[in-house]
């Protein structure tokens, strides 16, 4: 009962502080982090352990089906260049560069030791990035290339974290012996990504009952994950895949009866699960700081600054120097892009080489090493953890509080071509439909006729054609919808009707009011 009520305590702590972090303007993610690190070293707080298993398929697989679900495959494929060298010459470069490091600083600590602990730190988390970058206007196409990388890296950085672990327990590293792992394992993934979003939509397609059709939306999320896991692929990179399979097809086989309240449900588990995430990465560090021999404190500081550090400038000098390469061929080859996009420019690398926050995946990677309940403890475990602790909670402080600083100071505003193609999808849209009419002499169709006559007529006068998201009749829509809600509340408080029927009436007057713009007034 008392984890329960902490539970408890702790979800609604975290929801004041991402209130509060919306209201400052900063991303909630660091706010979670450093309120979750302030309690941590409270007496009465009960000791919280993360199975790091349950942690990955709790906390990420959720997170990441929703921004895979998202994600444009048009706009990953524009940018798969600078996407993939992201995905492996960043995650490499960290790697080795926090291995060296930590080599140099614990001369105790295995070379295979740290280069388990450059992988976990190499990548940026999904369930992070995409927290933050919904909060900060990034220009579109910068966009595109952080949300791909953080999609992909983690199955880079984790191949390499697995075959460092297995180089402990054996004594020996091979590096060549990576890359025919990683090739199978990314095909593997992806294969059985395509393959299992075909069989549960088959499956899903049959069911008409909401609560079960979300149900089982979930139990497939985690048993995707599960059955990779166990296959020996990579969950991340099946969910990924699978997501992004099931964008292209369920708008076509699900009904908007049952995508309406999904998205809604999938929308609310997904801030409940950020927000508990990022508070309970804070809650480790207690445990972690007390099991570390207090002697040694300064020195296990030193080290895990030292790790901070370094993850900050290898991204940095990687990214920058991919970006001057970028801009030299531009400058003598021009830059062919199928549609007006962002150009790489200095202001654009730095944006990118600053936009590297971990999270979830990053500290249950360390939680996983072994704890010497099976067999022989990992070396150096716990500074491993502390080192992963704080190049969490350090790249959410410091990145997260000054990227809208940043942003602001490199002038760099999303260009608008999300709207701009949003503004052409409904002229069509409504197009279409004036056109499926244009036989029906009925009275329905003739009104219906004349709201897409109206509409496009607004949009004829607009500048660039674009159609307003309020038409002249919307205000009076949204007056009599008012008027409705008035009266039918005023007969269920007479007791002449009963609240099955009121909410009923109550689920119509919502949609008539969303589709006159009451979404926004």
């Amino acid at each position: 009962m008392l984890i329960f009520e902490w539970t408890i305590l702790l979800l609604l702590g975290a929801v004041t502080l991402s209130g509060i972090a919306r209201r400052l303007g900063v991303p909630y993610p660091a706010f979670l982090a450093l309120g979750g690190a302030a309690i941590a070293f409270l007496p009465s707080l009960p000791h919280l352990s993360l199975d790091p298993q349950l942690t990955l398929v709790l906390f990420v697989a959720p997170v990441l089906l929703d921004a895979a679900y998202d994600t444009s495959l048009r706009d990953l494929k524009e940018n798969w260049l600078p996407v993939g060298s992201l995905v492996i010459g960043a995650v490499a470069v960290t790697t080795i560069a926090v291995a060296v490091v930590a080599h140099l600083l614990v001369r105790e600590m295995p070379w295979a030791a740290a280069i388990a602990l450059g992988a976990i730190v190499a990548p940026p988390d999904a369930a992070a990035a995409v927290a933050v970058f919904r909060q900060v206007r990034l220009p579109h196409r910068l966009s595109v290339i952080l949300e791909g990388e953080s999609l992909l890296n983690d199955a880079s950085a984790l191949l390499i974290y697995r075959a460092a672990v297995a180089a402990v327990a054996a004594g020996t590293f091979s590096a060549p012996r990576v890359l025919p792992s990683f090739l199978v394992v990314v095909a593997g993934s992806v294969l059985a990504g395509w393959v299992l979003a075909w069989v549960i939509m088959r499956i899903l397609r049959r069911v008409a009952d909401t609560s079960t059709s979300i149900v089982l939306q979930f139990i497939g999320t985690f048993g995707v994950w599960s059955l990779a896991e166990h296959a020996g692929l990579s969950g991340i990179l099946t969910v990924v895949v699978f997501g992004i399979v099931v964008s292209r097809r369920a708008p076509i086989l699900m009904p908007a009866r049952l995508r309406i309240p999904s998205n809604a449900v999938w929308e609310t588990v997904v801030f409940v699960l950020n927000v508990l995430a990022f508070l309970l990465i804070g809650l480790q560090l207690g445990p972690i700081w007390a099991r570390l021999s207090p002697s040694r404190h300064a020195e296990y500081a030193g080290v895990a600054v030292g790790v901070l550090l370094t993850t900050i400038a290898a991204r940095f000098a990687w990214v920058m120097t991919c970006n001057a390469a970028i801009r030299m061929k531009v400058r003598r080859y021009g830059l062919r892009q199928p549609r007006p996009m962002l150009i790489p420019s200095v202001r654009s690398g730095l944006i990118v080489s600053w936009c590297g926050m971990r999270g979830i995946v990053t500290l249950a990677a360390a939680l996983a090493l072994p704890d010497g309940s099976h067999g022989p403890i990992f070396p150096c475990r716990d500074l491993i953890l502390l080192c992963a602790f704080s190049v969490v909670v350090g790249t959410l402080v410091i990145q997260g509080f000054t990227l809208r600083p940043l942003l602001a100071v490199l002038h760099l505003l999303d260009d608008g071509p999300v709207e701009r193609e949003f503004n052409y999808a409904r002229t069509t849209a409504i197009e279409a439909a004036f056109a499926a009419m244009k036989d029906d002499a009925s009275p329905e169709a003739e009104a219906i006729r004349r709201e897409c006559q109206d509409a496009l007529r607004h949009g004829a006068d607009a500048p660039e054609g674009q159609i307003p998201d309020r038409l002249a009749g919307d205000a009076l829509r949204r007056r009599s919808v008012a008027a409705s809600r008035k009266a039918i509340a005023e007969l269920r408080s007479k007791g002449e009707i009963g609240d099955d029927a009121f909410h009923r009436l109550e689920e119509r007057l919502d949609w008539l009011e969303l589709s006159a713009g009451g979404m926004d007034s």
